[in-house]
């Protein structure tokens, strides 16, 4: 399929799984679990981020790249992101929805934002990790390494 020869659009499909895997985690650990916002979507992207590596390095990308080259970047990439994404989210929550529906509680603020912060964190995380993770400059740098 002509579609699935994009990066985008297999990082898409693969985010869809991610953040229905990631999502429900958080929204356990959130309202049933009674946890409270950062631990919930820190357990709920790294339950993601397993999967992610994976199905990124194999399917979106199709890096050739090593483990050993890629995790690390992975993961710095990821955290990175999970901070930018969840930090701005959990601040619009608070600074846009709270002046609208002053009577939304601190579960409803954070429902709201670790969904805005899901969306933010697919954009952002898709850049860095076609950039500075599974790009084909990286897999240069590994065969011109692995040549000396």
């Amino acid at each position: 399929m002509k579609l699935l020869q994009h990066s985008f659009v297999r990082f898409i499909i693969v985010g869809v799984l991610n953040t229905l895997i990631g999502l429900s985690v958080i929204f356990i650990c959130l309202n049933m679990a009674g946890l409270g916002y950062w631990p919930s979507t820190i357990i709920g992207n790294a339950v993601g981020a397993v999967n992610s590596y994976v199905m990124n390095k194999r399917f979106t990308f199709q890096s050739k790249a090593s483990v050993s080259s890629t995790l690390w970047r992975f993961m710095l990439v990821t955290v990175i992101c999970y901070i930018t994404a969840y930090w701005i989210s959990a601040e619009a929550a608070r600074r846009l929805i709270t002046p609208v529906f002053p009577q939304a509680g601190e579960t409803a603020l954070n429902n709201a934002a670790a969904l805005l912060g899901s969306g933010l964190y697919t954009v952002l995380n898709y850049i860095g990790q076609k950039k500075l993770t599974f790009g084909k400059k990286q897999e240069r740098t590994i065969e011109w390494e692995s040549e000396q």
